[in-house]
């Protein structure tokens, strides 16, 4: 059996390989870009369904980033908006016959849980200033320096793990019912492997959000108190 941290490479670009997940994600990029385009060139102010839908999708991700990080979501949008998009549109892409979504390849969960890392180390110099974030690694007292530092990065580990951990079960589980089942009966199995692709979406998101949160107000300057 074919182990799971496998990659199934397509071709060679001269020594470089490149895997099947790699050019699953570079589509899937392709596509939510021109889409995101396309309705940007479209919009008005009588908005179409499509519109509609999309700015459904734009108020909820705004209406979470208050929720969870007590903030404007301004700053934050883009980045957690495309964030969600992209891990949602990877895990659904399981629909699609022949694709693996890029989200069961470790590499993929990798590269996302780094993006948040650095996430979290940009907002965090942005709300505090480069000195201001390298003091929290000092909170609540100096010799906390290498654990506060670890727990960065395991925090970053966890995000990969997690997500890894859950797509690539559910495509597992359902590869094998469907090699020694047939066609109809691991619906039931795709259908609740489809929810846990948008479950797993939403707390990937969730999760960087806390992250962002937390670095941004450690790092913020106490309000000034008036007299």
């Amino acid at each position: 059996m074919k182990s799971p941290l496998a990659s199934s490479i397509l071709f060679h670009v001269g020594p470089v390989p490149v895997a099947a997940s790699v050019v699953a994600t570079w589509v899937i990029m392709t596509i939510l870009v021109l889409g995101g385009m396309l309705v940007v060139r479209g919009l008005s102010l009588v908005p179409s369904k499509t519109q509609a839908a999309f700015e459904l999708i734009v108020a909820t991700v705004d209406a979470q980033i208050r929720d969870t990080m007590q903030a404007e979501p301004g700053p934050y949008r883009a980045f957690i908006g495309t964030l969600f998009v992209f891990v949602f549109v990877s895990n659904w892409s399981s629909l699609v016959p022949g694709v693996e979504p890029p989200t069961a390849r470790i590499e993929t969960d990798a590269a996302l849980a780094l993006l948040v890392f650095l996430a979290v180390i940009w907002y965090g110099i942005r709300a505090g200033g480069l000195r201001g974030y390298l003091k929290t690694f000092a909170t609540p007292n100096p010799i906390m320096i290498p654990l506060n530092f670890i727990e960065s990065i395991t925090r970053a580990f966890s995000l990969m793990v997690r997500l890894f951990g859950n797509v690539m079960s559910g495509v597992f589980v359902v590869g094998i019912v469907l090699s020694l089942a047939g066609l109809l009966v691991p619906i039931p199995l795709m259908a609740l492997d489809l929810l846990t692709g948008a479950v797993q979406a939403y707390i990937f998101a969730i999760l960087a959000m806390v992250f962002i949160a937390s670095a941004v107000s450690e790092t913020k300057p106490p309000p000034a108190v008036s007299s």
